[in-house]
């Protein structure tokens, strides 16, 4: 008998897919998606979490509609250049870190990055500590909007 997945959300960690940011961030993304496997079993949530690069989520438009979690800077992560403008800063200390979020959370996104790897890693650490539960909370119960196959093919 197969396993039941129908309780099974899935849930993008989206780097860049320069070379820096595949030899700094994408270490730092298996790190937190070993953080959301934790903080999900927590909440009783089970998420198949999966890091992808930049370019494949901004080409594959079913994913994005998915709740997703961009790691690294605008300056390395085109996800992170595209939702700059558009996700609301929800903390910005000392010009050195930042995590975009809606604060309703609307819709699951969040953009976490700093000025070097460093600074990264401490966004990361802040957004575990502070936000990653209810991040996850308002994921399990998010329902997207169906994507349309053929409005894609445009």
């Amino acid at each position: 008998m197969a396993d039941d997945d129908s309780s099974t959300r899935l849930l993008l960690i989206v780097t860049g897919s320069t070379l820096r940011a595949e030899e700094s961030d994408r270490p730092l993304a298996y790190y937190l998606q070993q953080k959301v496997a934790a903080a999900s079993a927590d909440l009783e949530v089970t998420f198949r979490t999966v890091v992808v690069a930049d370019f494949r989520w901004m080409n594959d438009d079913p994913l994005q509609v998915l709740p997703t979690i961009s790691l690294g800077g605008p300056g390395v992560n085109a996800l992170a250049h595209k939702w700059f403008d558009e996700v609301p800063f929800s903390l910005a200390v000392d010009e050195q870190y930042c995590i975009q979020m809606d604060p309703d959370l609307d819709e699951p996104r969040v953009s976490i990055w700093g000025m070097d790897n460093s600074t990264t890693q401490i966004a990361v650490s802040v957004f575990v500590d502070r936000f990653l539960p209810r991040f996850l909370d308002h994921a399990a119960t998010y329902v997207p909007e169906a994507v349309d196959p053929d409005d894609s093919e445009d």
